[in-house]
């Protein structure tokens, strides 16, 4: 009775303070001068470590002491977390919280801007180093409880514009003190992005490739300045300088932007931290090799509605795949042992934050490294020791939630950020509701306890005959008051007691003042059993494996080499031997190894009889597999730019062109400025990265232009400010540049020859690759029409003593054909196309024939995604037109082409050494009526028509399979969005910007 006594003692203590632990309102702070001791609570010091029934000591902002045997201080403010949860709070290394973004200001021209505005700073507008966050803050209240709702406490705050964005600061989400006390780093990090800036028009770069080539001539500008290089002073490269050491982050965004930002950072030993989109499930391999640290958002895209059929058509099979696939990206990169934080980034609601980290949970992603993504390593990629983790010293920061923070029902009720307290909930007992077996005084009663968790109801009754109950709850006390059953009499049982894991007990005083024991047992009804078998018979959510790439068509794995014996073709050899009836062709280690008749079996062997083996289809000029532009036209030489930094290698029209044949290709630059940018020659690996695309043996190539594109003659008349503007102003261009690459060429030789105690020229990128023409480095296809501009650029070009390699277009060439073939140059035509501008009415469909009879290298090109899956077809047309013969016809878009790209010792034709990229047609390829059957590059079969069929049907059948799930969970009640067309386009010489002109094809991906 004495012990009993002095529980309730302890009640009355425990309630005193629980009054004044309950806010009137929700979402208030509360500040405590005193030590706080939270206890009895459940606390994750880390993410592996776990203290049950523990005390957490706090004053002022930190923690005095954690742990189970604590020694609490007279004069601490108690409160009790019995039954609750406490976990670090979460932090976010991207975001753009509290950032008081400047605007642009107001242009009164519609005309494009060419140069920067800004003095004593960078050329380019668009780095943006010297933008500190911490300079420009606005803190803001709204959003700041937002992100404690949701368990946060600590962000990194930056603005997201420009190239170079600046600087971000690290502070906490604590309303009640000011940015002095809340800033944890006021400059911890640079950021990067492939964006140009919102503040200003300037309008180089226009694509991609030149975001690249502009960070990586910041790189080499910012050494050269830091050298000493300068006689003015630079604002932003001062900035970027003193900002090397910070953290280094890279909004990527795609899964290929992040193995791009990799690679720029290895060229200059720079480790980002890379923030990605989701989908790096779809390339875990390539990116496991880069050991780049990622932040990860989980903003899962929801199911399209595809209740309307007409509507489903529109919704991709990619789109599809993508929003099965995206809550398992989580899993996948902590199965590859990724390093990764996660970010509210990209999520329109912050609430569904909590939702997609429980799915993800669900799905496989370990609570541990759940945990820890958001606390543990983010702290250390911050290299901040006092938050991440709850111990000694570390701020107080952390969350107070009713459970297990992954279980669904589970509330975030508190965040406390450096010691200051947020309610986002009053604290709630734990659930006792349900029904139980009572016994009182050794008597069998009923006991059920309904209403809400905060204001609950009991009855109690025995048979038929139910008693009046009225129940307190104090966690962990519980107390009734029953009505006896002498209803003629106001007598009452008291029945007080304690609530345990697995039952409620305690002792009650009886009507007549007798005082027993009583126990309440849980029971498990019908229903709960029916309900927790329904639950076991959760069905497992179906997971669509990656393909590569992750699309329609991709195949379940990359397709490796095999050893393949064609048997009893007629093969095109393209050599002297000409063309061979009912011979064999060998390939091992992805090479040709033997031709011959009766060649004994091997490998894979494939009955060719009466069908034709050629060498594969080679596109010298192309501009399929591309991303995000294929002009650079922001001035008019961009020699810095890259297409290999910019291959596609998820482009639907790769497929499209092993399908048609064509095994490579030369992937060039647009025709929007006289000096192009760099090609990329790639070979047709579908479903290979873009890295294992590239032939890195191959002869590097530029791309130069002529005529009405590069003058802006059909830009339209708000365009028309850049040089040139005529063409004699082109030649001047060529003049212009090729006289400052010799002089940019002297001024190293003669550094280098004496550079002891000298600053380094100015690395200059672009005059690099100038240089490289210069000593026959680097070869020129330049876009031509015009006789006169083509003569003026064979004169540009023996005046400083290169020759150029290929015209390709070249429709007038027939026109001065002698010329060419003195000069040296190939050229690379259309069979018949003309009429489609002006300069191009002179243009005739003997070209190619009249080139090619005075001894010019011919080949027959595409510059368009559709005609390059129909190049054999191209090549047949030289037959009609000129008189050329078959063999003659097929070189054109093999051997040819191959010797234009001086590849021709690899590929062109069928050759033992040669590699084994070779094609089976069902006829004579020439004719309209030849089907490629299979498409070999490297020995590997990349198409085969035989497998067309059954591909088909996968693609219907995962269609189907993922609209049933889409309209399940439809019929769930989870939200969707509506089907979108997407269509993709087809880049040409003359596209600007980074979209393509659009196309529309129903299953593109």
């Amino acid at each position: 009775m004495r012990i009993f006594k002095l529980l309730i003692v302890l009640l009355t203590i425990n309630l005193s303070f629980a009054q004044d632990y309950f806010p009137k309102n929700d979402g208030v702070k509360q500040t405590f001068k005193n030590v706080v001791a939270v206890t009895n609570a459940t606390v994750y010091t880390s993410s592996t470590t776990r203290i049950d029934k523990a005390t957490i000591l706090i004053k002022d902002d930190k923690i005095l002491e954690i742990g189970a045997q604590i020694a609490i201080p007279k004069e601490a403010t108690i409160i009790d977390a019995t039954g609750k949860t406490i976990y670090p709070s979460f932090i976010d290394l991207y975001t753009e919280f509290g950032i008081q973004k400047p605007q642009a200001k107001p242009r009164n021209s519609r005309s494009p801007q060419y140069d920067s505005e800004r003095n004593g700073y960078y050329w380019n507008d668009h780095i943006r180093a010297d933008f500190n966050a911490s300079d420009n803050l606005n803190y803001d209240d709204k959003t700041a409880k937002d992100l404690r709702e949701i368990g946060f406490g600590t962000v990194l705050s930056f603005n997201n514009d420009g190239i170079v964005a600046g600087t971000g600061l690290l502070w906490t989400l604590n309303d009640a003190e000011n940015n002095g006390t809340r800033i944890l780093n006021k400059k911890i990090s640079q950021h990067f992005t492939f964006r140009k800036s919102s503040l200003s028009a300037q309008a180089y770069p226009s694509s991609l490739m030149g975001s690249m080539a502009l960070i990586r001539q910041l790189y080499h500008d910012a050494k050269w300045y830091a050298a000493g290089g300068s006689k003015t002073k630079d604002g932003s490269l001062e900035a970027f300088n003193q900002n090397k050491n910070l953290l280094q982050i890279f909004t990527a965004g795609d899964k290929l932007n992040i193995l791009r930002a990799d690679k720029i950072g290895d060229e200059f030993g720079v480790n980002y931290i890379i923030k990605g989109s989701g989908n790096e499930l779809e390339r875990i391999e390539e990116l496991k090799k880069t050991n780049a640290t990622l932040l990860i958002p989980i903003n899962f895209p929801d199911a399209y509605d595809v209740s309307d059929s007409f509507l489903a058509e529109q919704v991709v099979l990619s789109d599809m795949k993508f929003w099965n696939q995206a809550p398992y990206n989580l899993k996948v990169l902590a199965e590859n042992n990724i390093n990764f934080a996660l970010t509210t980034a990209d999520l329109k609601n912050p609430k569904d934050f909590l939702a997609n980290l429980r799915k993800a949970v669900e799905l496989g992603f370990p609570k541990e490294k759940a945990i820890a993504s958001l606390t543990e390593i983010p702290a250390k990629i911050a290299n901040q020791n006092n938050v991440g983790s709850l111990k000694k010293g570390n701020l107080a920061n952390f969350i107070i939630v009713s459970g297990d923070i992954f279980e669904t029902k589970s509330t975030i009720q508190e965040n406390w950020v450096q010691g200051n307290r947020f309610v986002i909930e009053k604290i709630q007992p734990s659930d006792i509701r349900g029904k139980y077996d009572l016994t009182l005084d050794n008597v069998k009663y009923d006991l059920s306890i309904d209403g809400e968790v905060s204001k609950l109801e009991a009855k109690i009754s025995q048979d038929k005959l139910e008693f009046g109950t009225k129940l307190t709850y104090n966690e962990p006390w519980i107390t009734m008051v029953v009505k006896s059953k002498d209803t003629l009499a106001s007598k009452f049982i008291r029945i007080s007691g304690l609530k345990s894991e697995t039952s409620l007990s305690g002792k009650a005083i009886l009507e007549n003042g007798k005082e027993v024991s009583w126990s309440a047992i849980k029971k498990t009804t019908t229903s709960e059993v029916k309900k927790e078998e329904k639950k076991d018979e959760k069905k497992t959510p179906v997971f669509y494996p990656v393909t590569f790439p992750n699309m329609a068509f991709g195949n379940s794995s990359k397709p490796k080499q095999e050893t393949i014996l064609f048997k009893n073709a007629t093969v095109w050899t393209g050599e002297k031997d000409g063309i061979l009836k009912e011979t064999d062709v060998l390939i091992e280690n992805g090479k040709i190894v033997k031709i011959g008749k009766n060649l004994p079996q091997k490998g894979k062997v494939i009955d060719a009889t009466g069908k034709h083996l050629t060498a594969g289809i080679i596109d010298e000029h192309s501009h399929i597999a591309i991303s995000n532009g294929v002009n650079e036209s922001g001035q008019n030489s961009s020699a810095e730019v890259t297409i290999e930094d910019v291959v596609n290698s998820e482009d639907i029209n790769i497929y499209r062109n092993l399908a048609g044949g064509v095994t490579s290709a030369n992937l060039l630059h647009g025709s929007a400025n006289p000096i192009g940018g760099r090609a990329a020659f790639i070979k047709l690996k579908w479903g290979y990265n873009p890295d294992e695309m590239l032939v890195p043996s191959a002869p590097k190539y530029i791309k130069f232009a002529l005529g009405e594109n590069v003058k802006q003659s059909n830009w339209g008349d708000n365009e028309r400010l850049r040089f040139p503007q005529s063409r004699m102003g082109v030649e001047q261009v060529y003049e212009d540049y090729f006289s400052r690459a010799l002089a940019y060429q002297k001024e190293w030789d003669a550094y280098k020859a004496s550079s002891k105690g000298k600053t380094p020229p100015r690395f200059d990128i672009e005059l690099e690759t100038l240089s490289q023409i210069l000593n026959k480095k680097r070869f020129i296809t330049c876009h031509s029409y015009v006789q006169s501009e083509i003569n003026m650029l064979m004169k540009v070009a023996e005046k400083y003593n290169f020759k150029i390699q290929t015209f390709t277009h070249i429709l007038e060439g027939y026109k001065l054909a002698d010329k060419m073939a003195k000069h040296g140059v190939g050229g690379s035509t259309f069979a018949d196309w003309w009429a489609y501008k002006y300069e191009v009415n002179d243009a005739i469909p003997y070209n190619a024939a009249l080139m090619n009879n005075v001894g010019v290298t011919v080949s027959i090109n595409s510059d368009d995604a559709e005609m390059s899956r129909r190049l054999n077809q191209e090549a047949g047309k030289t037959l009609k037109y000129g008189g050329v013969t078959e063999e003659q016809a097929w070189n054109f878009v093999t051997l040819n082409p191959a010797k234009l790209l001086q590849v021709d010792d690899k590929v062109g034709s069928i050759k033992i050494g040669k590699d084994a990229d070779v094609v089976l047609w069902s006829d004579n390829p020439l004719t309209i009526y030849a089907k490629a059957e299979k498409t070999v590059v490297d020995g590997i079969i990349f198409f085969d028509i035989d497998q067309e069929n059954s591909k088909n049907e996968l693609v219907q059948k995962e269609r189907n399979e993922l609209i049933n799930l889409m309209l399940d969970a439809k019929n769930k009640g989870l939200k969707t969005q509506e089907p979108k067309k997407k269509s993709t386009g087809h880049y040409h010489c003359d596209t600007l910007g980074e979209k393509c002109r659009v196309f529309h094809a129903k299953y593109n991906n």
